[in-house]
């Protein structure tokens, strides 16, 4: 099938030019200047008078079952928030495969086109888990990496000084989770229908060594992403130097972890160093700033970072940090969110630089960088078209900058992944929201749940992070 897209807005270079789109099958097949290509009767043509061509942006960090804790949990800092995640994560089949769909429909509603899922599996059922989420996804027609969290040390582990507390049993030996990720692999990983398994351990401070250095291991062989959390947090900061003795970056190189298949979440807290080494390996650093700034985490060094050559995408993180996945929300406060963090205006990103990041940087991030995230003849068609007449668009002032840094919404008028339409005229072609919409009404959190607020563990927290004010109470 071809679609031709006429005299429609486009970013080229870093500047808005007005042409014409020609997609062929799964792919982009001509780019050129407005109303130079010819039209065919077996064509489809799409009028892109006032219109807005993107590539599609990659949410480079979530976990899909968290829709079901979306607007559960309070403000606490992560190490509090995380022990109410874990005594409130959703355990039936049923709700990871509409948690899959519901984080596929607003990615895409919201200019994604593919996301990294790092997924929580049922704990017995990780097969059955997977299963459900690749389901969802192509339920959707999202492009979708599925990274199941796997982490071989106890949940106390996590915290500085996690000596202190009650030990609970370990889960699986790293070569258990291994040999577990080699099955999901042989089973799930069908990157032709864009499904994509990557390995990811939760992080440094719920992982042996033998597990991180496996999952580099597999990911080499099997040329899989390898994706992580790192130095979410100051507490994890201190862990890393309690364990380690070196920073978490250093070490996870020494490893063999860090290669430009590798993306890490967060990085709140890496230095002027970690950061050098980690753009010399080629890896990629992943933004969540509603997440960090929700669960009080810190700003990333994100300016140093562009700065510095590291690659850096975009992500949404999971429901329950975030309370939503709005890929355009997240771009906007990654654009102006890091403007106080260093006075010179020169430094600060730009409405293009930001799309760019949310585009090619996630396409890199997810080992994709040489099939999507480019409008560019031979690339896949992963494309979303915005509807720049919409009210949230107007007027008719710098559209992309509109875009970017206003409050769109209802705007991607249609969307292709692969070169298969899943949106037209802003509505879904592919899952009925009003069913996903009827499954999330009536599947209600429990009333105990939805109390949960703190934590045995708050007290070692505040002694060990809050010395100060804990000495005072």
């Amino acid at each position: 099938m071809e679609t031709l897209i006429r005299s429609v807005l486009t970013l080229q270079n870093g500047t808005l030019e007005a042409g014409d789109v020609l997609l062929m099958g799964d792919r982009i097949h001509t780019v050129a200047p407005a109303n130079t290509i010819p039209t065919a009767p077996h064509q489809r043509i799409i009028d892109g008078t006032d219109r807005l061509l993107l590539p599609g942006f990659v949410n480079g960090h979530t976990h899909s079952s968290q829709v079901w804790q979306r607007g559960l949990i309070p403000q606490l800092p992560l190490e509090l928030w995380l022990a109410n995640v874990f005594d409130s994560t959703p355990q039936q089949l049923d709700q990871f495969y509409w948690g899959a769909v519901s984080t596929a429909v607003d990615t895409l509603l919201s200019g994604g086109t593919c996301l990294i899922d790092h997924a929580y599996v049922i704990p017995g059922q990780e097969m059955e888990t997977v299963d459900a989420l690749v389901r969802g996804y192509k339920a959707v027609g999202i492009r979708a990496v599925i990274a199941p969290l796997i982490q071989d040390l106890p949940f106390a582990s996590g915290f500085p000084k996690g000596c202190l507390l009650p030990q609970s049993a370990s889960p699986r030996s790293a070569a258990e989770l291994l040999a577990m990720m080699e099955a999901i692999i042989s089973e799930f990983h069908d990157p032709d229908n864009g499904i994509y398994i990557g390995v990811g351990p939760t992080g440094f401070h719920r992982c042996s060594d033998d597990l991180l250095a496996g999952c580099g291991e597999l990911s080499d062989r099997r040329d899989l992403c390898y994706h992580t959390h790192l130095l979410e947090t100051r507490a994890q900061q201190h862990l890393a130097q309690e364990r380690y003795g070196i920073s978490a970056v250093q070490h996870l190189h020494n490893l063999g972890c860090l290669t430009p298949r590798t993306s890490l979440a967060h990085g709140v807290w890496i230095s002027e160093d970690d950061i050098a080494l980690l753009a010399s390996v080629g890896s990629t650093l992943v933004h969540n700033p509603v997440s960090n700034l929700r669960l009080g985490s810190g700003l990333a060094p994100i300016l140093k970072a562009v700065r510095a050559g590291l690659n850096v995408a975009i992500g949404c993180d999971g429901a329950a940090s975030n309370d939503a996945q709005n890929m355009l929300e997240a771009i906007k406060l990654s654009t102006i969110l890091h403007n106080v963090t260093d006075s010179d205006y020169e430094h600060w990103l730009t409405p293009e630089q930001a799309v760019q990041i949310a585009t090619i940087g996630g396409a890199r991030a997810v080992n994709l960088g040489d099939r999507t995230g480019t409008l560019a003849p031979g690339m896949d068609a992963d494309l979303v078209l915005y509807n720049l007449d919409h009210p949230s668009l107007l007027p008719r002032t710098n559209p992309l900058q509109l875009l970017v840094l206003g409050r769109p919404t209802d705007v991607v008028d249609a969307a292709w992944v692969q070169g298969r339409q899943l949106v037209d005229q802003g509505q879904l072609l592919t899952v009925d929201t009003a069913t996903l919409h009827h499954n999330l009404r009536h599947q209600p959190v429990s009333r105990q749940e939805s109390q949960a607020q703190h934590h045995p563990v708050e007290a070692h927290y505040r002694a060990v992070m809050l010395p100060s004010v804990s000495s005072l109470q």
